[in-house]
């Protein structure tokens, strides 16, 4: 929830109308950030912290020996039903919420070694007998112990001996495949910052910008994990949703730098808390965890968006926050004028410029005050006056954020001074909550859908994070863009690259912590020719969403009117774009609907009549024409005996689910060409549930099919068309058909570098099936 939760928004909306109009009319007439936060301050009582202690009770995130118990016992039946990659995370859940020290932290901690033992993570089933044995791990169960470890040794020492084995002396210094050295981040060369009153600051080509080059690489200034976004895959998990058990991101990813994780390190202060590593558990508490841990309740309900701008300000301190605020050139720019953009250097070709790692960049990117609405700005301003009095009353603020003592002065000589100041911690939290509506980034990642052993595997996007890049925030918004992100996370070097790393002992984990973090590249997804503007989607894309709605939200959100190529284009085109649109949920060519005459074939064109919206058969000689109400009627009705065809294929029916496709197909080939995304599901539908059976020949006949409507929607060189072909690629090569793969293959490399970069792991793959394929 970007928002804080819909009880304290109803009451901080109960206080905005209840308001003496006096007050209200001085509050909106307020044009500097510090005026409102400290009318904010004034206007929060000690009813406001009640009401928040009062409705965060429900979110309760203190150590607990009985849920700890619970959620052991949860584990245990999954580990008796095999499925140890949920037992695994009940486990996990069982050691955050298990008290220091505890007999049931150890229990938690030595279950957890068995389950990542059958899982083959034999380093990390180690570290968890160590904790476990470290944590009072009772004297008559320690022989278990003993028998895993010596057998975790021998498969250690078996895999060690294997890599001896296929070791070439040569190749001491090589880079493994999936590494492309250490991440240089900053914008390319090759891109320049300019500025303009219309555009402010934003990025263009300095020079001429192949498709699939790097134009940004850049850490995250900060981060939180979105919680309640369930991954649920295979039979185990499907089993632990029947029994109200959800695992969401903020279960399976690290709350530091998202590293995907079974084994967490809980907080030994808190059960909401988890990283992957005893170093990013550190560092966390050194940034900002120390502060939020107390109020770990009262931020789940003050929403993501709220803990992300205390986190933000958290991180950077008083002193920094100081430095921000002292005089520049251009307070309303979206970076810091001052900064050094783009520097040359002789002895470095690849030198790259980078700010975005400084609060400075984040402080003065573009907070919009007095665009947002009164009562808007009243909700944000009340919540952050009353996380800072939450805050004021969790402790002293630490010794590197005092300015007013000098080096050597007692601590109580600089108490009052400090109180005085502290103000503007609450102000930061207030700037970054207004920027954030405008500035923050969903971080998303592929997610496997369906059966884990499954042979063919389906992904979705899944957005995991909220995060900031400053530097990211200098690109403008186009509903066609002409870049595309990935995002990595923890200590891979590329963010393209898979965040799936070796097993590492602790020892090692902490060397590496210095390069964790969440990272995202920017990559030109076509040629961008010098003096062209870099462009980046803010979320509405035209391939997705039509003009008119595009325009509302990105309106409603970032205030402006988007006359983007895609909006100016398809305004032109008027009707007949919009109809395309409206009954394709995007996607075609701009002048096809993906509608079809049920009578000649023809195609079918929006046009709007005395008595509404109609679709008329584009051949004059037919002029069959179709209302809009029935035809929606008729796209929804397929919609929903495609979802029962999902929900039976979910449930291991893939006979069932077949005839009820076929039946639908032979429906939607009435109205639908082959061109529609909705014909394009049917087909890769149709296409799982023969994968499924083992029918990889017409598994792969339905998935063709359903790339001419991925491509149609998405265009040739999309992301979306790279994962189908993929897909393909994976049918052709069970079913051995030899020549079909190799055609395939090219293909969906050049796609995926266009993307995702040469070192994904994707790729890594297909060269492993052409090396084979090849023999």
């Amino acid at each position: 929830m970007d928002l804080p939760c819909v009880q304290w928004q109803d009451h901080v909306s109960q206080k905005w109308t209840g308001l003496d109009p006096e007050l209200k009319e001085h509050f909106k007439s307020l044009s500097e950030i510090d005026d409102v936060f400290k009318c904010a301050l004034t206007l929060t009582t000690q009813d406001d912290l009640d009401f928040v202690q009062s409705i965060s009770a429900g979110c309760s995130v203190q150590k607990d020996t009985q849920q700890a118990a619970k959620c052991r016992e949860r584990g245990n039946s999954s580990f008796k039903t095999r499925d140890y990659t949920a037992a695994a995370l009940h486990y996990s859940q069982g050691v955050c919420f298990a008290p220091l020290s505890s007999e049931q932290l150890s229990l938690c901690y030595a279950n957890r070694s068995a389950a990542l033992y059958h899982l083959q993570h034999y380093q990390e089933s180690l570290n968890d007998m160590d904790k476990a044995l470290n944590n009072g791990y009772p004297s008559q169960l320690v022989h278990k112990l003993e028998e895993r470890r010596s057998q975790c040794l021998k498969h250690l020492s078996a895999g060690q001996k294997a890599k001896e084995a296929h070791h070439n002396p040569a190749s001491n210094d090589h880079k493994g495949p999936d590494r492309e050295g250490p991440l240089t981040l900053g914008i390319s060369p090759q891109a320049a910052v300019g500025f303009s009153l219309e555009k402010g600051r934003h990025l263009v080509a300095a020079e001429r910008i192949a498709a699939g080059e790097v134009i940004l690489n850049e850490r995250s200034y900060s981060c939180v994990v979105i919680p309640g976004m369930v991954e649920v895959k295979g039979e185990g998990a499907r089993q632990d949703t029947e029994r109200g058990v959800l695992f969401g991101m903020e279960h399976r990813r690290c709350h530091r730098c998202l590293t995907e994780t079974l084994c967490p390190v809980p907080c030994e202060g808190c059960s909401s808390t988890r990283y992957c590593s005893a170093s990013c558990q550190r560092d966390a508490w050194e940034e900002h965890h120390r502060w939020e841990c107390p109020l770990g309740a009262d931020l789940m309900v003050m929403g993501v968006m709220s803990q992300l701008a205390l986190r933000i300000t958290l991180k950077a301190g008083l002193k920094n926050i100081h430095i921000a605020r002292g005089p520049i050139r251009g307070e309303h720019t979206k970076s810091v004028p001052s900064c050094p953009i783009r520097e040359s250097s002789d002895s470095d070709p690849c030198h790259y410029s980078y700010y975005g790692d400084s609060y400075l960049s984040v402080f003065h990117l573009l907070h919009h005050l007095n665009r947002h609405s009164p009562a808007l700005r009243f909700l944000c301003a009340v919540t952050a006056a009353t996380l800072y009095l939450k805050l004021s009353k969790a402790g002293h603020p630490p010794a590197s954020w005092d300015l007013s003592r000098p080096s050597g002065e007692s601590e109580e000589g600089g108490v009052a001074d400090r109180s005085s100041e502290l103000w503007m911690l609450g102000s930061a939290v207030l700037r970054h909550v207004l920027q954030l509506r405008c500035n923050a980034q969903a971080v998303v990642m592929l997610q496997d859908t369906g059966a884990a052993n499954s042979p063919v595997q389906s992904s979705r996007e899944l957005r995991i994070a909220t995060a900031i890049f400053p530097t990211l925030s200098l690109l403008n918004h186009s509903c066609c863009p002409n870049t595309s992100l990935a995002f990595s996370t923890g200590t891979g070097a590329d963010p393209s690259g898979s965040d799936v790393s070796a097993d590492l002992s602790e020892s090692e984990a902490e060397d590496r912590s210095t390069a964790r973090g969440v990272a995202l590249t920017v990559r030109a997804a076509k040629v961008i020719p010098p003096g062209q503007e870099i462009l980046h989607c803010y979320g509405p894309h035209s391939s997705r969403t039509v003009t008119q709605e595009r325009q509302r939200l990105l309106q409603e959100q970032y205030y402006f009117l988007c006359q983007c190529e895609a909006c100016t284009l398809q305004e032109e085109e008027g009707e007949g774009a919009e109809g395309r649109q409206e009954s394709s949920a995007g996607g075609g060519s701009p002048r096809d609907s993906g509608l079809q005459c049920g009578k000649c074939k023809g195609s079918l064109q929006k046009r709007s009549e005395d008595r509404g919206i109609a679709f008329i058969c584009s051949q004059s000689s037919c002029g069959h024409r179709m209302s809009s109400s029935e035809v929606s009627h008729r796209l929804q009705e397929i919609r929903v005996l495609l979802g029962e065809a999902v929900d039976l294929m979910e449930g291991e029916r893939p006979d069932e689910a077949l005839r009820l496709l076929r039946r639908t197909q032979g429906q939607s080939g009435l109205i639908l060409t082959e061109t529609h995304p909705l014909q394009g599901e049917l087909a890769d539908a149709m296409a799982r549930a023969y994968a499924t059976k083992g029918d990889w020949n017409n598994a792969a006949s339905h998935l063709e099919r359903s790339t001419v409507a991925i491509g149609s929607q998405y265009g040739e060189d999309s992301i979306e068309l790279s994962r189908q072909l993929f897909k393909l690629a994976q049918l052709h090569f069970n079913g051995g058909a030899r020549g079909p793969a190799l055609s395939v293959i090219p293909k969906v490399r050049r796609l995926l570098c266009l993307h995702c970069g040469p070192h994904c792991h994707e790729i890594q793959e297909l060269q492993c099936m052409e090396d084979c394929l090849r023999g």
